[in-house]
């Protein structure tokens, strides 16, 4: 299977990947395998390096069978 890096630089969301991934006693190279991006995507996912794209967004909510607005945590700018 075929790994992309499905992310991009943005400094406005948190997400609760590592959390969910700890509680299911996940490694971070069985998600990165089971969304096909690389491990050190989901390091950078977990450390808030990068945030998802939406694609990788929707694979890792359909992955751990929930919304993804109940992964990502979005805070939107005041104008």
């Amino acid at each position: 299977m075929a790994h992309t890096t499905c992310a991009v630089r943005r400094d406005d969301m948190e997400n609760r990947i590592a959390a969910l991934r700890k509680e299911r006693r996940i490694s971070q190279a069985e998600l990165a395998e089971a969304v096909a991006v690389t491990r050190q995507t989901i390091i950078s996912l977990e450390s808030g390096r990068y945030n998802a794209s939406l694609l990788l967004a929707h694979k890792i909510a359909n992955y751990f069978d929930t919304t993804i607005e109940d992964i990502f945590l979005f805070e939107e700018e005041e104008s």
